[in-house]
Parts: structure tokens; C-alpha cells; sequence
């Protein structure tokens, strides 16, 4: 589990630390109108296991009334997100974020991967799997599913530890592939919330 937690740190260096605090991530816009992503705020580009942000509690149930806005990355892809939702990172490697729940896209040069390799995917050889790669398809498009979870590092003031379920998902067009974690906190149920966001995943 070291091993492992250093790896995760090594994932998402700063962006979920620096968000817990209230300082570097950006507030989503409250327009469907692109946004300029934040530079001063990095975010890595390796699809590791998506790591829990410590929290006093697990809270993150999104609600059934909750607005939803249009996020156009300039890397060329578009997801909806829920209105409020901070986000961070790059064209390549965007985090949205609110309370315990986190979600992560990761753009990278690829082709559309097999179960096979999504199986021996370094990145997620250590996490624990809770449902197999397996294929689906999202609204007519091809895609590998997985499903992990993923335990924080002690909160520093709290000392508290949130564990995540995480849904991560592949899709592939035009030698890119997408790596997508949906993570939610244990015990909160978000699966509507998460169906809409993966199904409204579009390349542009």
C-alpha cells in the first residue's frame, strides 16, 4: 500500500491537495461558454488509479434537481459537468471536483485498447479491482469499462481517510484515447449523476 500511495501522489501531484485546501483549483464557469484552463494549476497526464481526496466524511450525493453545464476543452473533447464543480488542469488532463467526488479525464496518443491490455494496464495494477474490463457500448461508441477503489492518504489535519469507488472508462477516435475515473465516496450513490456525465462524453 506505500508503494502504492507513492505512485498516486506521483498521479495527481498537487491538483487534489491544493483543492482540499480551497486554493488552486478554479471555480467551473457557470456559462456553457469554453474556458481558459488553469496554468498555474498542473495536472499529470498518466492516467494512474485515481486517488480519494481525504475528507471528514463521505459526503458527495449529488441531487436529483442538480444543474448540469457543457465544459469544452480546447483538446477537442466536450463532458458535462454538475454547476459549481471546481475544475483544474489542462487540455490533456482535467479534474472536476466537489466535496469527496472527483472526476478525471486524461487524453493521450493511442488506439482503442483491448480488454487485454486495459487487464494488464500498469496503472492500475496495483488498485483494487472490483469489476473486470469488460466492453460496452455508450450511446452507439465502443468502450472498456473497469470499476476500483482507491483509499486516501490521512487527511494532515483531520487524520481522516475517504475511500472511492471509481468507474473508469475508455474511449478511443482518431488516435486518442480517453482514460475517464468517475469516483464517489463508498456508500454514496451518484450512478445517475455519472451515467448522464460518461454519456455525454463527446469527441469534437
Amino acid at each position: 500500500m506505500d508503494t502504492r500511495r507513492s505512485q498516486l501522489a506521483i498521479v495527481l501531484p498537487a491538483v487534489l491537495a491544493a483543492a482540499g485546501c480551497g486554493g488552486a483549483g478554479t471555480k467551473a464557469p457557470s456559462s456553457s461558454s469554453p474556458t481558459k484552463p488553469n496554468a498555474t494549476t498542473p495536472a499529470s497526464t498518466s492516467p494512474g488509479a485515481l486517488q480519494a481526496e481525504a475528507a471528514s466524511a463521505a459526503t458527495g450525493d449529488i441531487p436529483d434537481n442538480q444543474i448540469y453545464l457543457a465544459y469544452r476543452s480546447p483538446g477537442g473533447w466536450s463532458i458535462k459537468y454538475p454547476e459549481g464543480w471546481a475544475r483544474s488542469g489542462g487540455s490533456n488532463a482535467t479534474l472536476f471536483r466537489d466535496k469527496s467526488n472527483v472526476v478525471r479525464i486524461v487524453i493521450r496518443p493511442g488506439t482503442a485498447p483491448t480488454t487485454a491490455q486495459v487487464r494488464s494496464d500498469s496503472s492500475l495494477r496495483q488498485a483494487h479491482i472490483s469489476s473486470a474490463p469488460a466492453e460496452m457500448s455508450i450511446r452507439g461508441t465502443r468502450a472498456i469499462k473497469v470499476v476500483y477503489t482507491t483509499r486516501s492518504a490521512p487527511n494532515p489535519v483531520t487524520g481522516k481517510r475517504v475511500t472511492l469507488t471509481v468507474d473508469r472508462y475508455y474511449l478511443a477516435r482518431a488516435h486518442k484515447v480517453a482514460t475517464i475515473d468517475l469516483g464517489t465516496p463508498v456508500g454514496v450513490d451518484n450512478v445517475d449523476a455519472y451515467r448522464l456525465m460518461i454519456e455525454s462524453f463527446r469527441w469534437r
